[in-house]
């Protein structure tokens, strides 16, 4: 879609953080938009952030608590390989909008509502097979992709990995990556028909790319808010 431009990033690499901030001040965006809703970007942003908590339980159901402790420990521990923090990107890109009076737009479905979504979903035969793979990549498992974790993979290898998800976890796929691509393909065309003479710069991790720019480049997404009725997707 004209006038919007979209980057891709891995979340715990450096490299990223370079890119995010060479993207703002090369495009000049008047919106930066984030892949992160209304309860990450605060989590984010505080120093004591440790991820999933009992009490979100009853808000997100069981599976969904314990697949978002799992993928938290996990990025966790691989962002500590690289010495960066999980989301560190984002972080540096809403920082240096704000810095620059740029307004910042957040364009991912709500975590709730995805977290809820995996739970009513997700088998504990899948759930458990994550589990496996994610103990056995971390413990000395052989690796099935090889790349460096402090850049961005290169796009072959994105693909090759998201065709892996989608074959051995349908229901991750589906919800984590799928559901979520047409959130945000949906709210970043609404941030597009409310802003028509605004450049919006889409920050968004690399395995969302590709499917972002292609379902808006068709342009024949229908307007289904994924945000409260009334919630404006730009920040105050």
């Amino acid at each position: 879609m004209e006038g919007i431009t979209i980057i891709g990033t891995s979340h715990i690499a450096r490299q990223s953080i370079r890119e995010v901030k060479e993207a703002i001040e090369k495009v000049k965006p008047d919106i930066v938009a984030l892949e992160l809703d209304r309860q990450r970007l605060p989590a984010l942003l505080r120093k004591d952030h440790r991820g999933p908590r009992m009490s979100d339980i009853g808000r997100v159901g069981l599976k969904g608590y314990f697949f978002a402790l799992l993928g938290s420990w996990a990025e966790r521990r691989l962002g500590e390989s690289v010495g960066v923090k999980p989301g560190e990107e984002m972080k540096a890109a809403y920082r240096l909008a704000r810095k620059k009076g740029i307004a910042v737009a957040l364009i991912d479905q709500d975590i709730s509502i995805t977290l809820q979504r995996l739970s009513k979903s997700i088998t504990w035969k899948e759930k458990f097979r994550f589990l496996g793979d994610v103990l056995k990549g971390l413990f000395g498992g052989k690796p099935e992709f090889i790349f460096d974790l402090s850049t961005v993979p290169e796009e072959e290898i994105i693909k090759k990995m998201i065709a892996r998800i989608r074959d051995r976890y349908p229901t991750i796929y589906r919800v984590l990556i799928e559901e979520r691509n047409q959130a945000m393909t949906r709210n970043l065309t609404r941030l597009r028909q409310e802003n028509p003479d605004k450049r919006i710069l889409a920050i968004v991790g690399a395995g969302h790319k590709d499917d972002l720019r292609e379902a808006l480049d068709k342009g024949n997404i229908s307007i289904t808010y994924s945000l409260p009725k009334g919630m404006s997707l730009v920040l105050e």
